[in-house]
């Protein structure tokens, strides 16, 4: 007869304590009869297993790995639903939509074309192994892109990660797609972000293809000289988490897309007002509290680095966003909540090149500065050739462009060399990284004129090539939409609208009530 189990439970203990075998009885064999070994031990079903596997390999470090990912997912929610949901509160609503769709896609052609090919050559192996002069190893040309490849196959997805033009600081403590992933977000948000300049009347089919030439063409390009170890990097140039990369080139791309496709409808640019003010606050927060992982990330390690660059991140944003409504009081105007919010992109954008390089007083100086150019710039700028000739939707050649390119510079006059971001072993005569001094804190000129240099060639090349892939796209595809679908907007490209006023208009094929009215033909009727 089977012993009850609280029986069992004190032989079990009793056993446990004088032969140390409790461990060989699994919880499974508790609950069914024990036969008796030498009078007292329990006999146990299955031997224990001795575990002979690793869960990862000794290089990875699974803190460094899990504050990656999750840091590539917060960037990742900047995108979708952040700026989706932003664009399609801040548009009118027959706009929303299609907004929206527009976001969505971009991210989908980004990552694919971003796995296929793109990563490498922004973060792989240069074109130019060899040689020298400017098409040699340590050319400009030579230096300027990686060779492009996939990170498709087991090795690229479970090997270490790598960045093979990079000399300086730790090895990576994760693997290659975790890298890969990191780097996707940034590389999907960039057109993401240049897409404000173009909403309400780009061709959706256009964009598709727009979108994966331009990461391949440009974002590559200028990740490959600031990040991957081509010729700015090489030189000194700082960009912490995208400035330049990311921010300055949406700037100008949209710039030039909107200038060649055109303004809105003129009611669209009299009545721009957005359809949903609660949409528009939810997605400025999701930008703001993603942007942890957008700065906090960029260290590659969950350190001490990251953590200042968190907080000064958050301290210039706060900054910026009450010195901008400060600016609305000062000149008597209504601080308003499309305002406030472009205080704080502001703010975000200004820090995003020093997070990692400035002390917390920096941060403070970035904020007011950014926020005190870019809402004059917004104020006079706007009113001179060629910013009043172009119909830039959002601003984001204000707001992204040339707050990217204030933050950018700031780092040749605001770097702290005591903040560190990869310590040099102790004993060794390994230099802390980066260890550089910007102008206002004692160092020279160096820092800031490749600060600037940078600058320059981010904004010409991403100027011309976006002009060159525009009218290669627009070969196959119109850029803008036609009148009519300009007149209905999304429902004539969709088939859905964001607030349907009946149930057949959820999806299907029905024309919503409102129509355009006709020219009138031979003068007025």
């Amino acid at each position: 007869m089977s012993k009850p189990l609280p029986q069992v439970l004190a032989t079990v203990s009793l056993v446990g304590a004088l032969q140390g075998g409790f461990h060989e009885c699994s919880q499974l064999a508790l609950l069914r009869p024990c036969a008796g070994r030498r009078g007292q031990a329990i006999q146990i079903n299955r031997e224990r297993r001795h575990m002979t596997w690793l869960s990862y390999p000794s290089w990875l470090n699974a803190g460094d790995n899990a504050w990656q990912m999750t840091a590539a997912t917060f960037v990742g929610l900047m995108s979708l639903p952040g700026l989706a949901v932003l664009y399609g509160g801040v548009m009118q609503k027959r706009w929303s939509v299609n907004s929206m769709m527009l976001t969505f896609v971009a991210f989908c052609v980004t990552l694919i074309v971003w796995c296929l090919w793109a990563f490498k050559m922004g973060f792989g192996s240069p074109i130019a192994h060899s040689g020298s002069g400017i098409f040699g190893a340590k050319g400009f040309l030579g230096t300027a892109l990686g060779e492009p490849g996939s990170v498709l196959s087991h090795t690229a997805e479970e090997g270490r990660a790598v960045i093979p033009s990079i000399t300086t600081g730790p090895d990576f403590h994760f693997p290659e797609s975790s890298l890969v992933y990191f780097q996707f977000v940034f590389a999907a948000i960039t057109p993401i972000l240049a897409l404000g300049s173009v909403l309400g009347r780009v061709n959706f089919k256009a964009w598709i293809p727009y979108v994966a030439l331009w990461i391949t063409f440009v974002y590559t390009v200028n990740a490959f000289l600031i990040w991957g170890g081509g010729y700015f990097a090489s030189h000194g140039a700082l960009d912490y988490s995208g400035g330049y990369v990311i921010h300055l080139s949406a700037g100008i791309s949209g710039f030039v897309f909107a200038w060649v496709i055109g303004p809105r409808l003129q009611r669209d640019r009299e009545v721009d007002a957005p359809n949903n003010l609660l949409m528009l606050a939810c997605g400025a927060g999701l930008l703001w509290l993603g942007w942890n992982g957008f700065n906090g990330g960029d260290s590659y390690y969950a350190g001490a680095d990251a953590s200042a660059a968190v907080l000064n991140t958050n301290l210039a944003t706060a900054v910026a966003m009450m010195v901008w409504i400060a600016w609305d009081y000062i000149y008597r105007d209504k601080p308003s909540m499309i305002g406030a919010i472009n205080g704080m992109i502001t703010g975000l954008v200004g820090i995003t090149p020093s997070a990692g390089f400035v002390n917390g007083w920096g941060a403070i100086v970035v904020g007011a500065v950014d926020a005190t150019i870019v809402w004059m710039a917004i104020r006079y700028l706007s009113r001179t050739r060629p910013f009043r000739n172009v119909d830039d939707t959002l601003g984001v050649i204000y707001t992204h462009g040339i707050a990217g390119l204030c933050g950018g510079l700031m780092v040749g006059l605001l770097a702290d060399p005591a903040i560190v971001e990869y310590a040099g072993k102790f004993g060794t005569n390994t230099p802390n990284l980066p260890g550089f001094t910007g102008l206002l804190l004692g160092g020279g000129w160096t820092l800031l004129r490749w600060q600037a240099e940078t600058a320059a060639w981010v904004i010409a090349y991403t100027a011309v090539v976006t002009f060159i892939i525009l009218k290669v796209v627009g070969l196959v595809f119109p850029l803008r939409l036609t009148d009519e679908e300009l007149e209905i907007g999304d429902h004539a490209i969709h088939g859905n609208e964001v607030y349907p006023a009946d149930v057949p208009t959820l999806g299907g094929p029905h024309p919503p009530t409102w129509q355009p009215t006709p020219a009138a033909v031979g003068g007025t009727t």
